[in-house]
């Protein structure tokens, strides 16, 4: 019998009448799941600012592509009068509002990223390009952090 006993407490079988229990309390349930909402938390505001920053981006970038764009076609035609609007990549349609701010001019354009109600951008706010490649915004943030 004593060496029956001893392997019951080596390989952690209950004692002779009472039961193991196991599992979680429901305490122990409760600290992790509060523990990972805290967790959570944390990161989502920080995934949120990078997907609007990726976001805004890729917009500037689509601002200076089409930037180009106009300066072939007055390479062209000495004249911006006419030219196409810009068209940036489908998934940046529900975002940003993208097109000319004003006419056209024979000699200036400006065009325009405009935040939609989706792409919550205080920072940078409206994104603004003009012939002369001046850079503008219309948010609280700098050209540095925008463009």
């Amino acid at each position: 019998m004593a060496s029956s006993e001893c392997m019951r407490q080596r390989y952690g079988a209950a004692p002779a009448g009472r039961q193991r229990q196991m599992g979680f309390t429901l305490i122990e349930i409760m600290i992790v799941v509060v523990i990972i909402a805290v967790l959570a938390s944390i990161a989502y505001p920080s995934y949120q600012r990078y997907v609007v920053k990726s976001r805004r981006a890729a917009v500037a970038a689509c601002l200076q592509q089409h930037a180009q764009l106009m300066e072939r076609y007055y390479t062209t035609n000495l004249t911006y009068v006419g030219a196409a609007a810009p068209n940036c990549e489908a998934s940046l349609a529900s975002f940003y509002n993208v097109g000319f701010d004003g006419a056209l001019a024979a000699r200036s354009y400006a065009i325009r990223a405009v935040p939609t109600a989706r792409q919550r951008d205080s920072l940078c706010g409206t994104l603004g390009l003009n012939a002369q490649g001046v850079r503008s915004i219309t948010g609280t943030g700098t050209l540095a952090e925008c463009w």
